[in-house]
């Protein structure tokens, strides 16, 4: 919210000066992002009349002017001026001589090619004014000669921007901040006094409003004969610019004007282009379109509310107005029309129609709904003054309105929370300050929110109030007192941040991405037909909820790719959001939402960096699967990758991951299209982890080291392709640990993968590689060697193996 300071204070005048005050709306939770000078320090500058001009004698470009510069001089001055638009007639700023000018230039008596001049003619450039230098600047007729230009066009004022946080729509106008400065400094707040305008006319619209959830209420009249061309008054055209707005036309000007000084958006209908004398507020059809204020035609669909006339849409309902009954400079008749817009219909619709609006901007937070024909007879004074013509009726229609619940809150807690000692009347005259209604009984303020004021819900906001009124600069800093115990974590629980550092090990770099994704990564990536979708996105792409940390680490690499980085390793730590009818309501919880924590890594690139001393392979599934099963710690030995498929990954290249036989995530290559559509190289290797197995870890088991001699020993067998080593590995563990003459096996690996190529054979040759120890004896041969016939004896019958 941009505005100027003299405008402010027409209506609130404290005794303080422009930093005090913005310290003060500062510290009320108002926040002064910039408070800037109108203009640059200069002085010496007045208001000057070209009288006549003259060419130069000795200079083509240069001319010689006679200038009025007020009867403080007695005659006029001789100013060489070099401007293109110097011209008889025109009122234009001079500096006198010892004027000073932005940046410290002084004026002196020069020659100018044997030419005497006694000052200098400016440019808005040259004063600081506007970066326009292609001439001098122009002022309006109504000034007077020898007037200082810093008076004349109140250049001592002070621009002020706001950076308002999202509940203080009440702040978004004059009026509103007007209010607020008077509650904080105690200062009386002037209110305007409007009379209602004569009715000349009987002339209306009637309107029919069809949806009471779109439209709470809706006034507006006809206004007849105004004249369009009329000029916008200086005073209003310098206040909307200082304001941030252009001026456009009379009628366009003074419908801004408006909305800045109450905070309410109107709109005015060109009466003579609407089909017929009858408006319906309804919601839009699918399909429908409408070419806006913007010269953007939009399409609609059922979620955005409309104005119509003969059932085509003429307006975006507390967005913006239609081209086609826009008015113009042939303009004669209007209709005003002020509505309160429930904030839930208007939120996120210039975001789904990727347009943006000072009305939505306001409405989707919250407009005063109490007030609206004052406000219609505020804004039918000022066409009437400037552009004249005969008002008819105010209809006003109350269709339905938002409760405005009392809010109770406890003196004692109030108390509590601040950390101060308040006394009845002095959080009573807080509440007297901000014109709230409000009763005391038994410790216990009930407040009745005004109409103007969405935010106040809930204890907590009137204690929001009560501090900012008494002033957090005399709210003491007490740091809390409270006891000082120990809590202890078991041991076999490791946190969050264990589990980072655990990856960051493994060459992996955090990241964190928005929890709101794009449909078609969910749809078409992950499968999910109905993912949770937002009502009010920060962007129209990222409008779902998302079910799996995978997709954005998707994101991350091409993102990363398309700079030119060769070797990528991330991994991202957070929740996803899936539908769940069984989940209830709680502290943490939100009723048919799950909100699991996953962990999630992506690899892609070499395995290392790039050195002489390796050669340069691409990360591959048994690179990744042994990160997975770093993580598991004691764990590992317990998990199983079994072959599933999955929309995101390479069909035969994904398995998913168990635990004790419990779900635990997935693992894979990705899927050969979404390489192609991601534009990468080659296809990252990708895995997911549901944190709540990784957080627990088993204790370490330390046992004595044996001085016996370890035995190796190796196998190798002929196995049909579709047996898996890990249920070659698994049939041999558990004989290891059911069978007592096993008990000397220690471990079992794969070290050798072959086929014969010559062979049409599909049967594979898998080695494995046997450790054996028993901590009492000396093995000898004759024991070992049956310990591995066993071995071979149960690959043998459950797998179908044969010695190779």
């Amino acid at each position: 919210m941009q505005f100027p300071e003299s405008w402010l204070r027409e209506f609130v005048n404290p005794d303080c000066s422009t930093d005090d005050l913005a310290h003060h709306l500062t510290m009320a939770g108002l926040e002064v992002e910039e408070h800037d000078p109108v203009a640059p320090e200069f002085t010496g500058i007045v208001v000057a009349r070209i009288v006549a001009v003259e060419p130069h004698p000795n200079a083509d470009r240069l001319r010689v002017c006679q200038v009025d510069g007020g009867a403080k001089h007695g005659h006029n001055l001789q100013i060489v001026c070099g401007a293109p638009n110097a011209a008889q007639g025109l009122l234009v700023p001079l500096a006198t001589i010892g004027a000073k000018l932005p940046g410290g230039m002084t004026i002196a008596p020069v020659k100018m090619r044997g030419v005497e001049s006694a000052g200098m003619l400016c440019s808005a450039n040259e004063l600081g004014l506007s970066q326009d230098h292609d001439g001098l600047m122009v002022l309006d007729e109504s000034l007077t000669p020898g007037t200082c230009l810093r008076e004349a066009l109140n250049l001592d004022d002070w621009i002020l921007t706001l950076k308002l946080t999202p509940n203080r729509a009440d702040c978004l106008s004059i009026q509103g901040i007007a209010r607020e400065v008077g509650a904080i400094l105690e200062a009386p707040v002037k209110k305007l006094q409007t009379k209602p305008a004569p009715v000349l006319i009987d002339d209306r619209v009637t309107v029919d409003v069809q949806a009471p959830e779109l439209c709470g209420r809706f006034a507006g009249r006809v206004i007849r004969g105004v004249n369009a061309h009329a000029k916008t008054p200086a005073w209003m055209v310098e206040r909307l610019e200082r304001s941030g707005q252009r001026s456009v036309s009379a009628l366009v000007d003074i419908s801004n004007y408006f909305m800045l000084e109450s905070g309410r958006p109107s709109h005015v209908f060109d009466l003579d282009k609407l089909a017929e004398p009858h408006l319906c507020v309804r919601w839009a059809r699918d399909g429908e379109e409408i070419k806006l204020l913007n010269e953007e035609t939009v399409t609609l669909n059922s979620q955005i509310g409309v104005i119509t006339s003969a059932d085509k849409p003429e307006s975006l309902a507390g967005v913006m107005g239609g081209d086609h009954t826009a008015v113009t400079l042939d303009t004669q008749n209007i209709y005003l029309e002020a509505a309160f817009w429930w904030p839930e219909s208007i939120a996120g619709r210039t975001r789904d129609l990727k347009i943006t609006s000072e009305a939505a901007h306001r409405f989707e937070r919250g407009v005063d709904f109490a007030n609206i024909p004052q406000d219609i007879e505020r804004l039918t004074q000022l066409i009437l003054d400037i552009c004249g013509g005969q008002a008819g009726p105010v209809d006003d229609q109350t269709v339905c309105l938002p409760e405005r619940p009392p809010v109770q809150m406890r003196l004692s807690r109030c108390q509590r929370v601040l950390g101060i000692t308040l006394e009845q009347s002095d959080v009573a005259a807080v509440f007297d300050r901000l014109d709230l209604v409000w009763t005391f009984d038994n410790d216990v303020f009930t407040v009745t929110p005004p109409s103007f004021r969405f935010d106040l819900e809930i204890e907590e906001d009137l204690i929001e109030e009560v501090a900012r009124l008494v002033g957090f600069d005399n709210i003491p800093a007490k740091p809390p007192l409270a006891p000082a115990k120990m809590h202890f974590e078991p041991e076999t629980t490791r946190s969050v941040h264990t589990l980072r550092h655990a990856i960051c090990a493994r060459d992996y770099q955090e990241v964190i991405n928005f929890s709101f994704v794009e449909p078609h990564w969910e749809e078409n990536w992950l499968g999910q037909t109905d993912p949770i979708r937002l009502l009010n996105p920060i962007a129209s792409q990222m409008s779902v909820m998302r079910t799996s940390l995978l997709p954005g680490l998707l994101n991350n690499i091409a993102y990363n790719a398309n700079r030119r980085q060769t070797r990528v390793r991330l991994f991202e730590l957070g929740r996803v959001f899936k539908r769940n009818p069984e989940t209830k309501d709680g502290d943490l919880t939100v009723a048919g939402v799950d909100q699991p924590q996953y962990l999630s890594g992506a690899a892609w690139g070499p395995v290392d960096q790039e050195q002489w001393g390796l050669a340069t392979r691409q990360v591959d599934f048994f690179d990744v699967k042994r990160d997975v099963e770093v993580l598991y710690g004691r764990f590992a030995k317990d998990l199983k990758f079994v072959p599933e498929q999955h929309p995101l990954f390479h069909p035969g290249r994904c398995a998913q991951i168990f635990l004790l036989g419990q779900p635990q995530g997935w693992i894979g290559e990705l899927h050969p299209k979404w390489v192609r559509d991601l534009g990468i190289t080659h296809a990252p290797v990708l895995f997911e982890l549901s944190t709540e197995t990784l957080l627990t870890q088993l204790m370490p088991a330390p046992k004595t080291l044996s001085r016996q001699p370890v035995v190796q020993r190796d196998m190798a067998l002929w196995v049909e392709p579709q047996v898996t080593v890990d249920a070659l590995l698994q049939s041999m563990r558990e004989a290891v640990n059911a069978e007592p003459e096993l008990s000397i096996v220690q471990d079992i690996r794969l070290f050798d993968v072959w086929q014969d190529p010559k062979s049409e054979d599909a049967h594979l040759s898998l080695a494995f590689r046997v450790w054996m120890q028993d901590p009492k004896v000396t093995l000898e041969d004759e024991r070992v060697d049956t310990c591995m016939q066993r071995l071979r004896q149960i690959l043998e019958t459950q797998h179908n193996a044969k010695t190779r």
